[in-house]
């Protein structure tokens, strides 16, 4: 059986409570980092062990670390995102709702490494419950002693406040977050400043996800060489999953990285193959914002090798034929699926969620949902199909903040892979507006 360093526990009675979690050996990394260990030594393990943002942009996070500023008598703060509002993607919901002190352990060993004195934990607004999970987990290390002032009589002071958010998309980008954080509007900041310099209330700021910080304790218990022992070459560790579409076995996996896409989707062990009587047709591997690939490139790369599940294996041959490993919101789909009507249904959450700052991002966004609908609704022309990859274009790389690219990226992809079902739609509009129509032309099945 693979490692399992977020969830070897999670399935034991009662561990979202303090007394069953410091049972099975919670908060020791708490006691070793405090009692053994000075700051920077926490810093250099987690730079050992090569654990990259869990979040989906997939920088190490030891290197993010240690970019933070630290100017005399100005106050630090780490800010944990817990937002998680990438369509597809439930991993750290699971995470904070079935073990929460494991977040609440990674948030002090955490802070004490980054001299923050007060941090914050962002949680998506609609997750009302899980915030009171948190909020229980918190007074019960409170009081027992691992939080608040001088925490095991190391002289080390931490208070963590839970803040719910505003329940926008938006403000799963750090620089959003930490304006909805400080109650002003969630828009992206223009950079530089980073957050490292000027962050939360303008002060060093690091804001890392729910997934990354949560790796911290076994970090520290273990040490940074042993978590870079884990998975292949770069991307080291495991992975949170969210596995969903038509699968067997859906859910949230923790996986080795390094494991072949072909046996993550088929293996009895994780999503235990496509429904029965159908085929793979298509997956986004990362959440709504990664590229779309067909069954033959989600398995192989272009030179016919397997597909890893790795940062690397995922985004090799760059768009053309590869995609990202993202935030881990992995939606199989089999024959029945409709991939315009798919794309339409992003193509309307980024458009809504877009907070409109930047004109390509909130005109784009806008013309690629009325034309997807055009075109889902039988009313499209051949024309509409380069307009779509045109206003992708345009959109791309021109945002104050990666939205603007989440919303282009699955529209191209779903035009460079699927073009053919585009203009299926368009030729035969009566056919495909029919409840429950599909395109039954030619298509790679798995």
């Amino acid at each position: 059986m693979a490692v399992k360093i977020l969830t070897e526990h999670i399935n034991v009675p009662n561990i979202n409570t303090f007394e069953v979690y410091r049972k099975m050996g919670g908060y020791t990394a708490v006691e070793k980092a405090l009692k053994t260990m000075t700051p920077e030594e926490v810093v250099e393990e987690v730079k050992k062990s090569g654990v990259r943002g869990r979040g989906g942009a997939g920088f190490p996070m030891g290197m993010k670390w240690s970019f933070l500023a630290k100017p005399e008598g100005v106050p630090r703060y780490l800010v944990c995102n817990a937002d998680e509002s990438e369509p597809g993607t439930f991993k750290d919901h699971y995470l904070m709702r079935e073990i929460p002190h494991l977040l609440i352990e990674g948030m002090i060993v955490s802070s004490f490494a980054l001299g923050a004195k007060k941090s914050f934990i962002y949680v998506r607004g609609e997750l009302m419950y899980v915030i009171k999970i948190l909020e229980k987990a918190i007074a019960e290390a409170t009081a027992a002693g691992f939080l608040g002032k001088n925490i095991l009589g190391s002289g080390y002071d931490l208070e963590l406040v839970v803040q719910p958010g505003g329940g926008a998309y938006i403000c799963g980008e750090e620089t959003a977050l930490l304006e909805s954080l400080e109650g002003k509007r969630g828009n992206p900041r223009n950079k530089p400043p980073f957050p490292a310099v000027k962050g939360l209330y303008q002060s060093p700021t690091v804001v890392n996800n729910v997934e990354s910080i949560a790796n911290t304790p076994w970090i520290i218990n273990n040490g940074g060489e042993t978590y870079a022992g884990l998975g292949v070459g770069r991307s080291t560790g495991t992975k949170l999953i969210s596995a969903s579409g038509h699968i067997n076995k859906p859910g949230v996996y923790e996986i080795p990285l390094g494991i072949t896409v072909e046996d993550f989707i088929y293996a009895d062990e994780w999503c235990g193959g496509i429904r029965p009587g159908h085929h793979l047709k298509a997956v986004i591997a990362g959440g709504s914002s990664v590229p779309i690939l067909p069954a033959k490139l989600i398995l192989n790369l272009a030179n016919g090798d397997k597909r890893l599940m790795t940062y690397e294996s995922l985004s090799d041959g760059g768009f053309a034929t590869g995609t990202m490993l993202g935030s881990g919101g992995f939606i199989a789909m089999d024959e029945t699926a409709c991939i315009v009507r798919n794309t339409w249904t992003f193509a309307r959450f980024y458009h809504h969620e877009s907070c409109g700052q930047c004109s390509p991002c909130r005109e784009g966004t806008g013309w690629m949902d009325k034309v997807l609908e055009r075109i889902e609704t039988g009313k499209g022309n051949m024309r509409d199909i380069d307009l779509l990859v045109d206003v992708a274009k345009k959109i791309e790389g021109n945002t104050i903040c990666p939205l603007g690219d989440a919303a282009a990226w699955p529209i191209a992809s779903a035009i460079r892979h699927f073009r053919s079902e585009f203009e299926w739609h368009i030729t035969h509009p009566q056919e495909a507006t029919q409840p429950g129509a599909v395109y039954r032309g030619e298509m790679e099945l798995v």
